[in-house]
């Protein structure tokens, strides 16, 4: 059954409580200001459609969502897809992908797949993160520098190409401005932690601006004053022509969506000792995803930083995030119109701060001290982002993890032959020298170590392909076998086929529970015969002696 955790967190709510929850939303209201004003500049729209996102879709996502404490709103990660599909298709198209991405999402929910979205590797994680960090550090060299570039291109190389050509046109005040907002934000964490450093950077630096009558790109002189309420809804224009080419972007927006909500969602766990309900999320999130857009907003999702600020300040039910979104609210109402005069060159200086903590060096560096396999998913993960875009970096950077694992198991994977006649070195442990010391003339055993899939079907085929006509019992000795597929139940026919040929008797032992299934479902198990599943290694050599017995008293 779906239900929100509002009304679970309702049920013994307490007024000591609401001060905390308040408290926090406040706190985190303020600090969500600034990042959605950048965030929807950095993604090419206009600074207000931030702020109707941030509240639209706060509200919603606290509201219907699955987690105690989840601040939602738009955020970073979405500054390269919401720039892309804004060039190729308008913003009527963003607002058609981000409600088909709603309705994606909600489907996931509905389905039960949110326990699939964390079984995405980490290394790909790591690496999409790492070239949305860089990909969002490019799109703010100009504000950073004062350049006037005009129009920029969609993708990564033509930016860096425009940002050379204009560097001439360097404007020394808006670069000065950004340093000092940006040396404000690292000094500020000394001084307090409890005000956002970013509100500081913006109410100090534009006083200064204004007051020194500085000549700098503002809000207000690039994108006009802002709106003091909300807008009316209105459905975007859609056509089935437009829904079929925007099916890649939708799926990317709810991917990445899914993605940074549920592991903002797994840490906010961890922070207070509580499970989030990751399906009812993804409704939540779904929902809100399909109702900001009809507002102008932007894709949305959970925000880590924000999720931890308002645990840090003693959010513990979503009514902290309603708060927030309150909060936003009241402020644009308020004090909207004094939003103009803040300078781009602030705005780019955040969100350079938020790029650096969004590239996770640390654990780049970790991961790189590890194996290749992974330093590789992580550096094509990392270059498809910024090259390409972010939907093939998932599926590439999947398709090189799930290669990598694949290979890894086959390398894990070990069949052993143990006969009679087998040298018994000191490589062999004591349990198998006293295996080969109690097998019978005529016994031939395989040992199979790791899963039989269709990676390790081929070692196995070449393992038995050396199977001579000299034994007349063959026994498969699984107890390390954990895992069988089509492909290795496959082999285990031919072999059975083979062994039947040759008049040899097949034995298993010690098979365990996932295999004896499949063998029982295939019926090859009614082929091979329930008597020669004897259960027991020492059991199944009784059985092989009793067969041999029973082959010579034959002849």
């Amino acid at each position: 059954m779906f239900k929100p955790e509002l009304f679970n967190s309702l049920k013994n709510y307490s007024l000591k409580q609401f001060g905390s929850d308040v408290s926090a939303g406040l706190i985190v209201g303020i600090v969500a200001l600034p990042l959605a004003i950048a965030f929807a500049i950095a993604s090419g729209v206009a600074p207000e459609q931030g702020l109707y996102t941030a509240i639209i879709a706060g509200f919603i996502i606290s509201f219907l969502g699955g987690s105690k404490v989840q601040i939602g709103g738009p955020t970073g990660a979405f500054v390269v897809i919401v720039f892309t599909v804004i060039q190729d298709y308008g913003l009527s198209g963003l607002y058609v992908a981000t409600i088909m991405a709603g309705i994606m999402l909600v489907f996931m929910g509905v389905f039960k797949l949110g326990i699939l979205v964390k079984y995405i590797p980490y290394t790909i994680i790591t690496g999409f993160t790492a070239g949305i960090a860089v990909t969002i550090l490019t799109t703010q060299i100009g504000d950073f520098f004062g350049l006037v570039t005009g129009p920029m291109p969609g993708d990564f190389v033509g930016k860096i190409t425009t940002y050379i050509k204009s560097f001439d046109t360097i404007n020394f005040y808006a670069m000065g401005v950004a340093l000092v907002s940006f040396a404000l934000i690292l000094i500020w964490p000394k001084i307090s932690r409890k005000i956002p450093g970013s509100l500081v950077v913006i109410v100090v630096v534009t006083v200064l601006v204004k007051l020194l009558n500085l000549p700098v790109d503002t809000i207000g002189s690039r994108y006009g004053a802002i709106p003091t309420s909300l807008p009316m809804p209105k459905f975007p224009e859609i056509s089935f022509e437009m829904i079929q080419s925007l099916i890649s972007p939708a799926l990317s927006i709810a991917i990445l969506a899914a993605i940074e909500s549920l592991l903002s969602a797994v840490v906010a766990d961890g922070m207070i000792g509580a499970k989030h309900d990751s399906n009812m999320e993804l409704v939540g999130l779904g929902i809100a995803n399909m109702v900001v857009p009809l507002f102008g907003g932007i894709p949305s999702t959970g925000a880590i930083a924000r999720t931890a600020t308002n645990v840090k300040n003693g959010g513990r039910t979503p009514v902290a995030g309603i708060v927030h979104a309150i909060t936003l609210l009241l402020v644009m109402l308020i004090f909207g119109r004094f939003a103009v005069y803040i300078p781009l060159a602030t705005l780019a200086a955040i969100l350079v701060s938020v790029a650096i903590n969004m590239a996770g060096i640390p654990a780049i560096k970790l991961l790189c001290k590890g194996q290749k396999s992974d330093i590789t998913v992580l550096t094509v993960t990392f270059l498809l982002t910024i090259f390409v875009d972010l939907t093939m970096a998932i599926e590439v950077g999947l398709v090189c993890a799930a290669f990598f694992f694949i290979k890894k198991m086959i390398d894990l994977s070990v069949i052993r032959e143990f006969h009679s006649s087998v040298n018994n070195g000191d490589s062999l442990t004591k349990e198998k020298n006293e295996l080969i010391h109690n097998i019978p003339e005529g016994i031939f055993v395989f040992e199979i170590d790791g899963p039989l899939f269709f990676g390790t079907a081929q070692k196995f085929e070449v393992a038995t392909s050396r199977l001579g006509i000299d034994y007349k019992v063959l026994v498969l000795r699984l107890q390390n076998m954990s895992y069988l597929d089509a492909g290795g139940l496959h082999v285990l026919e031919q072999l059975y086929d083979t062994c039947k040929s040759r008049n040899i008797t097949l034995l298993i032992s010690e098979i365990r529970i996932q295999p004896y299934i499949l063998l029982l479902k295939s019926k090859l198990l009614d082929k091979i015969g329930k008597d020669n599943l004897p259960g027991s290694m020492q059991e199944t050599l009784e059985r092989g002696k009793e067969i041999i017995a029973q082959g010579k008293k034959e002849e």
